[in-house]
C-alpha cells in the first residue's frame, strides 16, 4: 500500500503514530541480524571460530526463516508477502522514478516495504535459506558433518559444502551491503528513516491513516513453535 509519509512539508504535530511493524517482525529482523553476525564470526579462525556455536546458530536462523515464511502468510498486514511483493513492471517503474527524481518525492512512499524493499526481503530470505539448507549437508572432511550429510552422496555433500562456504562472501555479503546502502540512500537523499520504524514499530502519518490489522502475539508464538518443531524434527530426529 503506497501512501505519503514523513513528508517534510508536514509538521510532526499534525501527524500521529501508526503501528506498521509488529513485535514479531521486529524481533525477527534484529534477531536475524545478530545471528548472521554470530555465524560469520564463528566461521572465521582469526576472530572466534566455534563450529558448535556456528551449527546451533544455523539452526536458530533456519527456525527464524521458517517462522518468517509462515508469518508472511498468516501474520500482520504489512508482514504478509501479498501486501508488499509487487510485479516486475511496477518495481522497475519505481526504481526508474527513484533514480530519475531522487529528491523530489515523485516516487510514492509506502506504509510498509516499497517495491525495492519487498524484492530485497525475498532475495535475502532465499539466500539465507540456501545457506542454512546447504549447511545441513556440509562437512569439513575431518570430524564435523551436518545432520543431513548421510542423506546425499559424498560428492554431492562436497558441492553443497562449497556452496555454503562461498555463498556468504559472494552472494549474502553483497546483498547485505546493498541493503545497508539503500537504507543510507533513503536516509540521506530521500530524508526517510527506515531504521526507526523497525525499532519502534511506528511511522508518523496523517491522522486519516488508519492502523493496519495486527496479528496477536499468541498467534506469533504458535507459528514460532511450529517452525522450531519443524527444525527439531529435521535435525535431531533419526529418520
Amino acid at each position: 500500500m503506497n501512501l505519503f509519509n514523513n513528508q517534510p512539508s508536514l509538521l510532526k504535530s499534525n501527524l500521529t503514530p501508526v503501528l506498521i511493524w509488529d513485535w514479531p517482525i521486529r524481533i525477527f529482523h534484529w534477531s536475524l541480524v545478530a545471528l548472521v553476525i554470530v555465524l560469520w564470526a564463528t566461521s572465521q579462525s582469526n576472530i572466534y571460530y566455534d563450529i558448535d556455536l556456528h551449527i546451533y546458530g544455523g539452526y536458530a536462523v533456519l527456525t527464524l526463516l521458517l517462522f518468517r515464511l509462515m508469518w508472511g502468510v498468516v501474520g500482520s498486514h504489512h508482514a504478509c508477502f501479498n501486501n508488499f511483493v509487487c510485479g516486475i513492471r511496477s518495481s522497475i517503474s519505481y526504481v526508474q522514478g527513484l533514480f530519475s527524481h531522487p529528491q523530489t518525492g515523485d516516487t510514492p512512499n509506502y506504509l510498509g516495504h516499497n517495491p525495492l524493499g519487498g524484492w530485497s526481503v525475498l532475495f535475502l530470505l532465499t539466500v539465507l535459506l540456501i545457506e542454512t539448507g546447504t549447511g545441513l549437508f556440509a562437512t569439513d572432511d575431518i570430524i564435523t558433518e551436518g545432520p543431513l550429510y548421510s542423506w546425499v552422496a559424498s560428492e554431492v555433500a562436497r558441492v553443497l559444502t562449497t556452496i555454503h562456504r562461498l555463498g556468504f562472501f559472494w552472494v549474502l555479503l553483497p546483498l547485505i551491503t546493498l541493503h545497508i546502502t539503500a537504507i543510507l540512500f533513503y536516509l540521506i537523499v530521500k530524508r526517510e528513516n527506515l531504521v526507526r520504524p523497525m525499532v519502534t514499530g511506528y511511522k508518523w502519518l496523517p491522522p486519516e491513516v488508519s492502523t493496519p490489522p495486527v496479528a496477536s502475539l499468541c498467534q506469533a508464538l504458535i507459528v514460532l513453535e511450529i517452525a522450531a518443531g519443524m527444525v527439531y524434527l529435521l535435525v535431531f530426529v533419526q529418520w
